[in-house]
């Protein structure tokens, strides 16, 4: 990136040594990496900020590269595979041309079955030495479901629409809820639903078992073990109780996954144990329903082929009960601008922020600092002593 000239008074350019103190207008270059249970896969943008009242705003979102999807590899302890990933990585920064060193900013997030693998945090150390300059090494479940609202275009929706916005994120292991108005995320939560809780092989072995997805299971009245062999009927039960709990949690009530089953037989005895945050309250249903992650492949039908996983499954259930319940019937399905890249979007478009005057340093070539450890300290701040 090189100097631009001035236009009208005000100061446009973006290079080495820049100082922000002169700038009314940055340009950056941004990068998410979505480490994810069930893919992974990385977005470059160029974000446009300008100064405005001494504060720096997004004028421009510009994604500059969209990677390839790759199955999140595992090894047969079950722990993430950083060397394929590592693999992975560089060859999409060669497809896109860019070099780490140009990376302005941007989020290596690991979301999440992936964050809780017992080798997250090697990972995360060899994407950062790879990947350039980030500001996150892993998500939580609020950030996660914060990046998908944002990615998805279910804040901007809420704007442009007018509207309350329900997008829903369903990854390999968790399902993010979010709820937007006025472009601002009002409430959200997550739960442990996901298409690759359970894994069956091309002869219906079950070849990967989260615990979530034994519980799922048993709520269904199915038993499964690893190496079991899984009927049509038990995977499709499996489905639809998953969607039972996963609209109960969406819409604060019970909710049949279809009309042929009841809520006592697919075990719908409360959803606590599955929740990741703090329950929805009850309230004003939203009036527009956006699903993203990879699930909602299956449900926009972009995508036909299966991974072995209960992504088909689950968008057929979701479908068929959006259809049939009560609680659902008024409000509008509508697509959402990214899907499965919904959260890779919001990683290297939603995670860049810049104040305006307040910052001074000198000297000037003390910044910028790279890769600061961060700790945070348990405090007692009730004591009176």
């Amino acid at each position: 990136m090189s100097e631009r000239a001035s236009e009208g008074g005000r100061i446009f350019f973006s290079s080495q040594g820049r100082s922000l103190e002169f700038e009314d207008e940055i340009i950056l270059v941004s990068v998410g990496v979505d480490i994810g249970s069930s893919t992974s896969h990385l977005v470059f943008s160029r974000i446009v900020l300008e100064r405005l009242d001494n504060r720096y705003t997004v004028t421009e979102r510009t994604v500059l590269h969209e990677s390839d999807v790759l199955l999140t590899p595992y090894l047969a302890d079950q722990s993430i595979d950083a060397e394929t990933l590592g693999r992975f990585i560089t060859a999409q920064y060669e497809q896109a041309g860019v070099e780490p060193s140009a990376i302005d900013s941007g989020a290596l997030i690991l979301t999440g079955v992936a964050v809780r693998r017992s080798n997250a945090r090697a990972i995360a150390d060899l994407f950062a030495d790879q990947a350039g300059k980030f500001v996150s090494v892993s998500a939580g479940d609020a950030l996660e479901t914060t990046l998908s609202a944002f990615g998805s275009g279910a804040a901007a929706r809420s704007i442009r629409e007018s509207a309350r916005v329900m997008n829903i994120d369903i990854g390999g292991g968790t399902s993010k809820i979010s709820i937007c108005e006025g472009g601002e995320l009002v409430a959200l939560t997550a739960i442990d639903i996901g298409a690759r809780l359970i894994v069956v092989d091309a002869d219906g072995y079950v070849i990967r078992l989260e615990e979530a997805g034994r519980w799922f299971a048993k709520a269904a009245g199915v038993e499964i073990e690893m190496g079991n062999v899984m009927s049509e009927s038990d995977l499709d039960r499996i489905a639809e109780s998953m969607t039972a709990h996963l609209l109960e949690a969406s819409f604060a009530k019970p909710c049949e996954a279809s009309a042929s089953q009841t809520t006592s037989q697919l075990g719908l005895q409360g959803i606590a144990h599955l929740l990741r945050l703090a329950p929805l309250a009850a309230g004003r249903a939203p009036d527009v329903l956006t699903f993203s992650g990879g699930v909602s492949e299956y449900i926009y039908e972009r995508e036909a082929q299966s991974y072995g996983d209960l992504g088909p499954r689950l968008a057929r259930s979701i479908k068929a009960a959006l259809a049939s319940n009560v609680a659902t019937k008024n409000i509008k399905l509508a697509t959402p601008d990214q899907g499965i890249r919904a959260t890779v979007i919001g990683a290297s478009q939603y995670t860049v922020q810049v104040s305006g005057s307040t910052i001074y340093v000198e000297p000037q070539n003390r910044l910028p600092l790279r890769n600061v450890p961060v700790i945070a300290p348990q405090l007692d701040l009730t004591s009176q002593e």
